[in-house]
């Protein structure tokens, strides 16, 4: 087969690198054909495509943009609100201790009133419990001197106001002799 070609190469009229011309008017028709069927039906096809898919990143890339432009604007929401948070709880942390205070202040001196009131009533108590100890004491002491004043002076004392007499007189001289004995 070489050498075919060798030969019909040296006659001069055929190119073997180059078809015949008909095979090139009927590749060149094909061809033809195949483009505009490939230029009308695909090439449409997959620019629609592209654009969709150019559109749909587009899109996508505008709502990652909004997104994230919400999602910064709900950060500083979230930080102000807590920023607000922290202040309220501080006010109430402070009113809570002013309250705290006054109410200890409040049962400090309510305390200080009852143990002032306690005070005075077991004053009053014993100030009482004295007077009724002395009277008590004053009738035993008298009843007893009368007895003794009687076995002494060998009669009987039965005299209401001969007996106060002398008993309030011996409870007075008591009370002398007493007073004497503290001074010294």
């Amino acid at each position: 087969m070489l050498s075919a070609v060798l030969a019909a190469a040296e006659e001069g009229d055929l190119n073997p690198l180059l078809p015949a011309d008909y095979d090139i008017i009927w590749s060149a028709v094909c061809f033809a054909i195949i483009l505009f069927f490939f230029w009308k039906k695909f090439l449409p096809a997959l620019t629609k495509t592209l654009d969709a898919r150019a559109e749909a990143i587009e899109g996508g890339i505008k709502k990652a943009e909004i997104a994230q432009a919400e999602a910064a604007t709900a950060l500083e929401q979230y930080k102000t609100q807590l920023a607000e948070g922290r202040a309220e709880a501080a006010k109430i942390r402070e009113q809570a201790r002013l309250e705290g205070t006054a109410i200890v202040n409040e049962l400090k001196e309510q305390a200080t009133v009852e143990a002032a009131r306690i005070t005075a009533n077991a004053q009053a108590t014993i100030e009482a419990e004295r007077q009724a100890a002395l009277v008590s004491l004053r009738s035993e002491v008298g009843s007893m001197a009368i007895d003794l004043a009687s076995g002494v002076i060998g009669q009987s004392l039965t005299d209401d106001k001969k007996s106060s007499a002398l008993v309030d007189q011996f409870l007075a001289d008591l009370e002398a002799s007493e007073k004497a004995k503290a001074k010294k």
